[in-house]
């Protein structure tokens, strides 16, 4: 492939995708990341691109969204990575609520594994990988169908997320900073993650490490809130990412790293942020949260029935008070 058709194939896919990671541009146009990281350099020279440690985004500092059939390519080996370890954090009935996104959706393929499980969720793919699941009960919010991730949004999801109360969420994004925590580039599914947040006493956010230092226009989490982040490890030469990470563990986010040493099925942190991570308690109920869960929902306190231990037991303590 010539250069020019190279560098046309991967403007098309920063227009697409609104951020694509130099690693993926690479097995798309069939070339080394060196040569990729030239041609982005020289669109960026031309004002088409913006280039980012690690990857290339759409001119004007924000990425957008990309549709469910861009992004389902994307960085598929590291989105089963991670689902693969956040899915080692659920235990047997629980109740989790579990966001849209091409990672959640990743990670409800493995929760229906699970036994005992409920999962709320606002995601018809989420849904839809849980749907023949035995023993595995899933409440859908309601609201309006946004077509380009299959998401219910809009005032009817919120609402049927009053008063719900469960262990914990997870949740993805398009972009994810410690300066602002995870972010989405829709107004209306900002919101409803939101909404799943309030719900929930732990917030896990799944993102890749393309999505590290990317930031977008609606905030959906703030750093104060994540209290743990799964992600992959990053390429040596990605300062960017590896700077974020260091960056959100100084802030007290527990760094799960999947395929790190020890990261089969438990947490495991790059040695060169174990120094700064620091453990830290759930979060307390936010203002306006109703405890307890709509009826026929296995909510969280229904954790404190079973034998404690581990996070399970603190869910429960936390309740108790």
């Amino acid at each position: 492939m010539f250069a020019a058709e190279r560098r046309q194939l991967i403007l098309e896919m920063v227009r697409a995708n609104g951020a694509v990671s130099l690693r993926e541009l690479a097995r798309v146009v069939q070339t080394s990341e060196v040569t990729v990281r030239r041609d982005v350099r020289a669109l960026e020279a031309e004002g088409l691109l913006d280039r980012r440690h690690g990857g290339a985004v759409l001119p004007g500092g924000f990425t957008r969204e990309s549709g469910f059939p861009q992004k389902s390519h994307l960085a598929t080996a590291e989105k089963t990575a991670i689902a693969d370890l956040a899915a080692s954090f659920v235990e047997e009935g629980e109740a989790v609520v579990v966001g849209a996104g091409t990672t959640t959706q990743e990670l409800a393929r493995r929760l229906a594994r699970v036994p005992g499980l409920t999962v709320v969720t606002n995601s018809l793919l989420v849904a839809q990988a849980l749907a023949h699941a035995n023993r595995v009960e899933v409440v859908m919010t309601g609201g309006t169908l946004r077509g380009s991730n299959y998401a219910l949004v809009g005032s009817g999801a919120e609402q049927s997320l009053q008063g719900l109360r469960v262990s914990r969420a997870f949740l993805s994004g398009s972009g994810l900073t410690a300066e602002r925590g995870l972010s989405t580039s829709n107004m209306l599914s900002a919101s409803v993650d939101r909404a799943l947040v309030q719900a929930a006493a732990e917030v896990v956010v799944l993102a890749d490490h393309t999505k590290l230092g990317s930031d977008t226009m609606f905030q959906t989490v703030p750093t104060d809130l994540i209290t743990r982040l799964v992600t992959d490890e990053p390429p040596a030469h990605d300062d960017r990412a590896a700077t974020e990470l260091q960056a959100l563990a100084d802030q007290g986010v527990q760094i799960a790293v999947a395929g790190a040493s020890g990261g089969q099925g438990g947490e495991a942190v790059p040695a060169r942020h174990q120094q700064q991570r620091r453990d830290v308690p759930l979060p307390a109920p936010r203002r306006g949260q109703v405890p307890g869960a709509p009826a026929g929902l296995r909510a969280a306190s229904m954790l404190g029935e079973q034998p404690p231990g581990g996070e399970r037991a603190r869910v429960a303590d936390l309740r108790r008070r």
